[in-house]
């Protein structure tokens, strides 16, 4: 039987004498997508913070394809496969698409150019059309600064980018943050697509959204959160929205009541 990707077992966490998560087991598998919903103040972000490595827990354990690990940063996380898309994207909008792909290996050139560290952009255009292609990525010419670009674009960039690092053998995971958040109606069409195709390629996939239409179109598997405490961890095909909505509304009985 194939480990989750992702497995957190018993996750506490405290500030001072404030608890804002309380013995959370969650996992998401390859090529799965788990939507992680719940109210503002549920501990949605506090969770993924734990994931992502910008947070240690108080409690609990923490496995990568089944082996025990340890985050104390972010760049921990990252090193174990695991790359998270921020709200705000975490782009670097006057350099155009290829560089903001290829930020942090970075191609240099062959020589002495290469020892001073000169980076060989037309390589990296090569590289990230290739990857994009892969992905099944359309957008704009690898040359337009990302500045240009239209919100949904900007979003596609943003998930390429941590899709290109979890793809692959590793399986890795990729945490998605309101990836929708201020888009239109195509362009979250657009982002709904390359959620499943990046699936579809392996990628473990943890969608946290209040667009619960696209967590239903996109996600195998809802886990909801209400006061720090999962209140129900079901399939998609298995429930119904207004259940969902009871749950993270505290109106329908926690399933491990």
């Amino acid at each position: 039987m194939t480990s989750p990707a992702l497995e957190l077992s018993g996750i506490d966490m405290h500030y001072g004498y404030v608890g804002a998560l309380a013995g959370i087991d969650f996992h998401v598998n390859p090529g799965e997508v788990v939507g992680l919903l719940g109210d503002n103040g549920a501990g949605k972000s506090t969770l993924l913070k734990v994931m992502s490595g910008a947070h240690r827990p108080s409690g609990g354990t923490i496995r990568v394809h089944g082996k025990e690990v340890q985050f104390h940063s972010p760049s921990d996380s990252a090193d174990a496969g695991i790359q998270m898309v921020y709200q705000d994207l975490a782009l670097v909008d006057p350099q155009d698409i290829s560089t903001n792909l290829s930020i942090g290996r970075e191609i240099l050139r062959k020589g002495p150019l290469g020892w001073l560290g000169f980076v060989d952009r037309k390589a990296m255009r090569k590289r990230s059309e290739a990857e994009l292609d892969r992905l099944g990525v359309r957008t704009a010419p690898m040359t337009r600064p990302v500045e240009m670009l239209s919100g949904g674009q900007r979003q596609v960039v943003a998930l390429a980018r941590g899709a290109i690092r979890v793809s692959g053998e590793a399986n890795g995971v990729l945490l998605l943050d309101e990836p929708t958040a201020a888009l239109g109606y195509e362009q979250t069409r657009q982002v709904e697509a390359l959620i499943r195709r990046m699936a579809a390629q392996g990628v473990a996939i943890v969608l946290v959204t209040h667009n619960l239409p696209l967590c239903s179109e996109v996600a195998d598997r809802v886990v909801v959160l209400n006061r720090g405490s999962k209140v129900a961890d079901v399939a998609v095909a298995d429930t119904e929205p207004d259940h969902i909505v009871g749950w993270i509304t505290g109106a329908r009985a926690s399933q491990f009541a």
